[in-house]
């Protein structure tokens, strides 16, 4: 198994993409915590250890604005583990609305959450990976973060920001054995998109090489791959999944 006994963070896995990558992590021998606001974490985290057999799945109610709350739930990560190999920086809302109609709190709760939320996580991991001289952080962008996107300045600006500190990680940690990368997903089936009109749908898969709307393993498949020990030479990058947009 490609994580045989390593231990990782998911920030925002109690649905979607988040609960894709726990469970697969899970099954490849990983020891994962899912972190998240949403108390239904502890639902996905029983289930997954349910359908898998397993135990090594667990959920702490973490807000990643909040760097006590983080510093706390990390606590007992080390404290039951000794140790944080891989971080999924996974977490992350939307508030979307054309620029001119977009409220400074809208922009401002976007960038906490997908931004300096990013940040507040890996600056808490990073210092144990540095003295264990190992470490996978692997970030949330998006292909909006690469192209832009009508009605998402807040989301946009965040998901570019994750890709630039990403590429200032790769270079000021990886002399310390860890590799930082970002995953951009395209459009994706989740609760979120589901919502979306029909039309809209069929217009965002008419624009994907593929032709299918991107499944959540899709994503969890990738943050796999940059988090294993086949990925140790890949480090600064940011992956785009998204069909061919």
């Amino acid at each position: 198994m490609k994580l045989q006994s390593k231990i990782a963070i998911v920030t925002g896995g109690s649905r979607g993409i988040g609960a894709a990558t726990a469970k697969l992590f899970a099954e490849n021998g990983a020891k994962v915590f899912i972190w998240d606001v949403l108390e239904e974490g502890k639902q996905t985290a029983e289930k997954i250890n349910e359908s898998i057999g397993t135990a090594n799945v667990h959920f702490a109610k973490v807000n990643i604005t909040d760097n006590e709350n983080i510093a706390n739930a990390l606590q007992e990560v080390i404290e039951n583990y000794g140790r944080i190999d891989i971080l999924i920086n996974n977490a992350g809302i939307t508030r979307d609305k054309s620029f001119m109609k977009m409220s400074h709190y809208e922009w401002q709760q976007v960038i906490d959450v997908n931004l300096t939320g990013v940040f507040n996580c890996t600056k808490a991991v990073a210092p144990y990976m540095k003295a264990q001289q190992y470490g996978r952080i692997v970030s949330a962008s998006s292909v909006v973060g690469i192209y832009g996107n009508f009605g998402q300045t807040n989301y946009v600006a965040a998901k570019a920001g994750v890709i630039g500190m990403t590429k200032v990680w790769a270079k000021e940690l990886g002399k310390y054995g860890i590799t930082a990368n970002a995953i951009a997903p395209g459009f994706v089936e989740t609760d979120m998109t589901r919502k979306m009109p029909e039309a809209a749908i069929k217009h965002a898969v008419g624009n994907i090489a593929v032709r299918r709307i991107g499944q959540p393993i899709d994503i969890a498949n990738g943050y796999l791959f940059l988090a294993s020990e086949e990925s140790s030479f890949i480090n600064g990058i940011c992956l785009s999944i998204d069909g061919g947009v």
